[in-house]
Order: structure tokens, then C-alpha cells, then sequence
């Protein structure tokens, strides 16, 4: 099945809205009500946006765009790097559930990034680290790495997928940054002009 939720630029609007609402809220404003659980349970979901962040538990995609159940196709994942379990999914969303957005949103204060930046990995923990590093080469300032990790991720998805941009409705990548502190996300691409 392949239903269109919304276009791309209309996904990023409200993901943009969202996070408007979320900077001052108080407690979360998505539905998460007994009665869209079971909307959702029998009907299925209908996402409007695929979301790539860290698995950082202060980053919560959900809240920090005001959404509630099944509005958003969340992939989490250290330092959000991508790899084929990502592109797996991503292609699902896509496919089988109509997105046409993609958001990779890393954040500021990443200990992934960090770790890639200034330790020595091992184990498991250096398969993540070793995709930081690539994407970040010498760079030191934790800001500008993450930016280069969202960065390098949205270049992985476009090269591995096919992304039509140039398609008013074909799939579309941008990026953001969660500043921790605030709230606030940065978006780093905005597809106004595309």
C-alpha cells in the first residue's frame, strides 16, 4: 500500500510548528488518546514524516514536534548515523506508508559525536564511532561536527535511495539540529526554495 500523508514541504511546515509550540510548552501536546491508539491499531498508522535522531533520552522527536501517535516514523540510533537497518526503514516508510520527508536531526552536546572527536572506541561502540569520524574528519567544534554528522547522513540516504528532488511529490532530505538547552530546532536545509 502506498498512501501519500502529505508533501514534503508540507511535513516540514508542521515539524516546524511543532517545535514553535513545543519551545514554551509545559507537558506534551501530542494525542496519545485510548481512543487514537485504537484508530491507529485497526486502521494502521499514517505518518507524515520519517525522523532519524540519536537515541539520546533527552531527544524525543514526538515531543519536540508536538506529535501524537502515529504521526511521525521515528528511526533512533547513536549519533544518528545510517546504515542498512536505517535505509531498511526509511524505504519502508517511504514506500509502504507514503512519506515524503526525511529529517535527520542530530543535536548539540552529542556523546556520540564527542566520543568520535575525542576518545578511543571499542567494541560495538566503534562501528558508530568510525561513522562519526568519517563524516567529521578534524573537525573539533562540537557544534560544526554535528552539523557534518547530519550532513553526512543525509548524503548516505540520497546516494543509497532513490530520492527524487526534483519531483513536486517525490521524497525529500533536509536536516536539523536540536539545541538540548532551548528546545529549539535549527533546520538546516529548508526545502521553500526546492
Amino acid at each position: 500500500m502506498n498512501r501519500t500523508a502529505c508533501t514534503a514541504k508540507e511535513a516540514l511546515e508542521k515539524l516546524k510548528a511543532g517545535n514553535e509550540k513545543y519551545i514554551d510548552a509545559k507537558t506534551g501536546e501530542g494525542d496519545v488518546s485510548p481512543a487514537l491508539r485504537l484508530k491507529t491499531c485497526t486502521e494502521g498508522q499514517n505518518p507524515y514524516a520519517i525522523v532519524i535522531t540519536c537515541s539520546d533520552s533527552r531527544v524525543i522527536p514526538e515531543s519536540i514536534f508536538c506529535a501524537g501517535i502515529g504521526e511521525l516514523f521515528v528511526i533512533r540510533v547513536a549519533g544518528n548515523v545510517i546504515d542498512d537497518h536505517q535505509l531498511g526503514s526509511i524505504e519502508y516508510a517511504a514506500e509502504h506508508l507514503g512519506c515524503r520527508l526525511v529529517l535527520v536531526m542530530g543535536h548539540d552536546h552529542c556523546g556520540a559525536v564527542d566520543a568520535a572527536i575525542h576518545h578511543e572506541t571499542e567494541n560495538y561502540i566503534k562501528f558508530i564511532t568510525d561513522e562519526i569520524k568519517r563524516a567529521v574528519g578534524d573537525e573539533q567544534d562540537d557544534y560544526r561536527a554535528c552539523c557534518l554528522n547530519v550532513r553526512h547522513s543525509i548524503q548516505r540516504i540520497e546516494e543509497s535511495l532513490e530520492i527524487r528532488q526534483e519531483e513536486e511529490h517525490g521524497l525529500r532530505v533536509c536536516g536539523a539540529l536540536y539545541h538540548l538547552a532551548d528546545g529549539r530546532v535549527e533546520f538546516l536545509d529548508d526545502l521553500s526554495g526546492k
